[in-house]
């Protein structure tokens, strides 16, 4: 089975499809294809709008059963059909979930196929948003996406770029891919299962004074993206984070450090069995040489301040572990601010890692503070490029890893 299939494993579990009325609703098809090709079950739900752009003939030669449309149908409802999809649901999938669906979702509208079965469902439910750039910013559907998150459920995408209409932003559908490797770890397929994982995060603070520090703007949004996501997968991770005004997030054991010198020593406390380490934290590579016990006053002229190396701690990791042959999987990051590839590449081999995920500080979407990212992924034998929201930039660095991880250091047990 190849590595994007063991992501997409829906072994004996039954996937319900609600399909909603928009152009995307024929990327439907391809996700319903990925969960049958990933051994699972699907049942279909739709819209009566949604029947008008694709045919249910077709998401039942797909699925291989009757598909639910119109709630007073005699033969389907001969059984109470809408409520027997919400009785089979594992997980209830909603895809491509348009502003008015999203709409009577979160109203708890009973008037169709799709809304009646996600009234029904005790299942986990994962939204896949698409519409106009326009109307995916209107804040009455962030508002309404917003409350049906805080109900618990789940939301994939949407994605950025040209759009059916010829505007161009966010809005349309998330690749179908990418939603069924959603829909499969919602499910519980935990692909990092058994893995120990150590990701750095956010910015350090070299003292000068009590009251005065070097730093950098960092905010340590993707390291802590990253800890989410391999947390979410299985992995027992530790997340040595610096400054940031961020919440622990959720499984994951997160040690919060000041300076350089503090991080490389918890990094080196819990190094012993990792089996990743990831490397995002923006560290200082200078200190002052000596920081004052007190605040330094003012004086009349200028003042010169003699700085000093930080610990590098990526490259301290890469000169002990890299070589052997079960050695962790060392994962870097490089901001730059030109010649990205380049210096990504010196990195790589300067300091011994399998990866480096390098980003122009200041680029457009990218970098310090932004919500999304832009970044390159660079090893010894590739080079891949990859945007969008920063949980959606881990998954694919945590995707790109996983083989290089499986080969170096095999289980012992296989995947839950």
């Amino acid at each position: 089975m190849s590595d994007t299939m063991r992501r997409m494993d829906f072994a004996n579990r039954t996937v319900v499809l609600g399909v909603g009325g928009g152009i995307a609703a024929y990327k439907a098809c391809e996700v319903a294809r990925l969960v049958v090709k990933g051994r699972g079950k699907v049942r279909v739900a739709m819209t009566r709008a949604a029947t008008r752009f694709v045919g249910p003939l077709t998401f039942q030669a797909i699925s291989g059963a009757p598909v639910v449309v119109d709630l007073l149908d005699e033969q389907t409802e001969r059984s109470y059909g809408h409520l027997q999809l919400a009785r089979e649901a594992d997980l209830f999938l909603v895809a491509p979930a348009t502003a008015d669906l999203i709409a009577r979702l979160r109203a708890g509208m009973g008037d169709d196929a799709v809304t009646t079965t996600a009234l029904a469902v005790t299942c986990p439910i994962l939204v896949a948003p698409a519409m106009n750039t326009r109307m995916w910013k209107n804040p009455a559907v962030q508002e309404n996406l917003a409350a049906l998150v805080a109900r618990g459920w789940h939301v994939v995408g949407p994605g950025a770029g040209e759009l059916a209409d010829g505007d161009v932003g966010e809005g349309r559908l998330a690749d179908p891919d990418e939603i069924a490797t959603a829909a499969s770890r919602l499910l519980g397929n935990l692909d990092l299962s058994g893995r120990r994982v150590v990701v750095t995060a956010g910015p350090t603070r070299e003292p000068i004074d009590p009251v005065r520090f070097i730093s950098n703007p960092s905010s340590g949004k993707m390291g802590y993206a990253l800890a989410a996501v391999a947390a979410r997968r299985g992995a027992e991770v530790v997340l040595v984070s610096g400054p940031t005004a961020l919440p622990d997030p959720s499984g994951v054991r997160t040690l919060r450090v000041e300076t350089a010198e503090e991080m490389a020593r918890v990094v080196d406390d819990v190094a012993p069995g990792m089996d990743l380490f990831i490397g995002a934290a923006a560290v200082s590579d200078y200190r002052p040489a000596s920081s004052a016990p007190h605040k330094v006053k003012k004086g009349p002229g200028d003042e010169t301040l003699k700085l000093t190396r930080t610990p590098d701690i990526l490259a301290g990791l890469g000169s002990r572990l890299a070589g052997k042959p079960d050695a962790p999987v060392l994962v870097g990051f490089a901001a730059e601010t030109e010649e990205v590839i380049t210096r990504a590449r010196e990195k790589l081999k300067g300091k011994r890692c399998d990866l480096v995920v390098a980003n122009k500080v200041g680029g457009s979407g990218s970098g310090f503070g932004s919500d999304t990212n832009r970044v390159a992924l660079v090893s010894s034998t590739e080079l891949a490029e990859i945007e969008g929201p920063k949980e959606r930039v881990a998954e694919a660095i945590v995707d790109w890893i996983l083989p290089v991880l499986d080969a170096r250091r095999p289980r012992a047990k296989p995947l839950k």
